[in-house]
């Protein structure tokens, strides 16, 4: 399958400028505040509580672990106490349910903070693939990842993540405005035919497996990681006591495809 059009290769270009960040949230030089970073999914709760780090300090990811922290189905009541890990996440392995209604509470230093999230159900990804585009200065190396848009209604927004051998390679977010079909599109540009030119960040090399992982988010988490790109700390989602971060419930889905240079086909 071919690129749309001329026009989408540009907007490719507009969209790798923005999304091309690793996937390490900073924050404003402010005084060090409480940050927590939760998720919700078929694979059970996982927050992340740390500090803000000054920005002419190196970046600080040690987690906090002094904290209470409880995950409360408010659908049908339940409520779960989460345990540190090993590496210092709080965690529990109750599966969200798609559909269910959550509150997260943290409670730590005598302050308190919530937040509400809404579990999202599971979108399927239909086709990935490159293709190579003729710039100026080189040929480079466009994805090209689709899947299928719920139709029930619109404004449904994604969390889109690009993995490189199994780490981040970038990420991005996006609703479903151009979704045609009911089928929505993530493009971006990746790496330089001539490698040699390319930088370590973004270069591919022959037999790397590339993973396209596409997350479901409400419009609040997506105007949040919006901001993230802008180089803002984001709107505030936890109510209670100041503190940054976020929290949401989804139910990623990914599937795999190899980089194989010499077989992928021009764009004309």
């Amino acid at each position: 399958m071919k690129l749309y059009s001329i026009i989408s290769s540009m907007c490719v270009m507009l969209l790798t400028v923005s999304c091309e960040k690793e996937l390490d949230f900073k924050y404003h030089d402010i005084a060090p505040l409480t940050v927590i970073e939760a998720q919700l999914t078929p694979d059970g709760a996982k927050v992340g509580i740390t500090y803000t780090t000054p920005m002419d300090e190196p970046m600080n990811r040690t987690l906090l672990t002094d904290a209470e922290v409880t995950l409360t189905d408010l659908t049908d009541g339940s409520v779960y106490n989460l345990y540190t890990d090993a590496e210092g996440f709080f965690v529990d392995s109750t599966p969200g349910i798609a559909g269910h209604d959550y509150r997260l509470a943290v409670e730590r230093d005598g302050c308190r903070y919530e937040a509400d999230a809404t579990m999202y159900p599971p979108t399927e990804i239909e086709s990935l693939e490159f293709n190579w585009i003729k710039m100026p200065y080189d040929y480079v190396a466009v994805f090209q990842g689709r899947f299928y848009d719920c139709q029930t209604s619109n404004g449904e927004c994604y969390w889109i993540k690009l993995y490189r051998n199994g780490e981040i390679y970038l990420w991005s977010e996006m609703d479903d405005r151009n979704a045609v079909d009911g089928v929505s599109t993530f493009i971006t540009m990746t790496t330089r035919m001539d490698t040699d030119e390319e930088d370590d960040d973004t270069v591919l090399f022959d037999g790397d497996v590339i993973t396209f992982s596409v997350s479901p988010i409400s419009r609040d988490m997506h105007d949040y990681l919006e901001a993230l790109q802008n180089d803002s700390n984001g709107p505030a989602m936890f109510r209670g006591d100041k503190c940054l971060g976020y929290f949401m419930a989804t139910s990623p889905v990914s599937a795999s495809i190899v980089f194989r240079p010499d077989e992928i086909p021009e764009y004309k």
